[in-house]
């Protein structure tokens, strides 16, 4: 009641007796909905695709890390590979801690987390100067290394939501989607901006080219202090 009047959505989560489930979001536009006998697996992968998006463009986190990997590769065929190694990690991780398999607690692995985009930033400053480096050398190992960490933070998103007991296939498969377009999408957007800045004829300093390793170094290690304490103090 009184959605419309809110720029706010909502996800609703109806439990059936027999255990199943029906996760709709509404939003301002469409405030309500149509309980099911049953929920159709249409209606499942609609909303844990979207689910998956929003997971992933909210998750800032998530998207510097991602960025980095970007500056690090530079585009192209070993983006492609990094962003395909990524992606096998984190979704065998987020389908192990959805099904139970793995507990670990959330706080300790958002700490990591944030320690991994300090690595991969510290790393595109050494590649900057000149050293030798692991990412450099194999981009698509550290993406597969951290990307399982990663993996663990995109189930907390999940089972925030909770999962259709009938479903559980299709919702775990679906919100990985959505949560790989949100990727590409923000991928897309970096490299359409990068072709712009090259546009500009503007003699940048060299020095300029540290100062995205520096701002996201800098927001991940307050991130990765700030997490560290909070479980420490818990």
């Amino acid at each position: 009641a009184g959605l419309a009047a809110t720029t706010t959505d909502v996800l609703v989560r109806l439990e059936r007796l027999d255990g199943t489930r029906q996760v709709t979001r509404l939003t301002p536009s469409a405030p309500s909905f149509v309980v099911e006998a049953a929920p159709r697996a249409v209606e499942v992968a609609r909303t844990y695709t979207i689910l998956g998006i929003e997971h992933i463009l909210t998750g800032i986190d998530h998207l510097l890390f991602v960025l980095a990997l970007l500056i690090i590769t530079r585009g192209g065929w070993r983006l492609v590979k990094t962003v395909t190694a990524f992606t096998i990690s984190h979704s065998l991780t987020l389908t192990a801690a959805t099904l139970g398999f793995v507990h670990v607690p959330q706080r300790p692995v958002e700490a990591v987390i944030a320690l991994s985009i300090v690595f991969v930033a510290a790393e595109i400053v050494r590649m900057h100067r000149g050293l030798e480096s692991i990412t450099a050398r194999a981009p698509w190992l550290v993406a597969f290394t951290f990307g399982l960490m990663h993996g663990l933070g995109f189930a907390s998103g999940l089972s925030e939501a909770g999962v259709p007991a009938g479903h559980i296939p299709t919702a775990l498969l679906f919100f990985s989607v959505g949560v790989e377009t949100g990727h590409f999408l923000f991928i897309g957007v970096v490299l359409s901006a990068i072709a712009q800045v090259r546009r500009v004829r503007f003699p940048f300093p060299r020095w300029a080219e540290l100062v995205p390793a520096y701002g996201i170094g800098t927001v991940a290690m307050f991130w990765f202090i700030q997490r560290t304490v909070s479980f420490l103090t818990f």
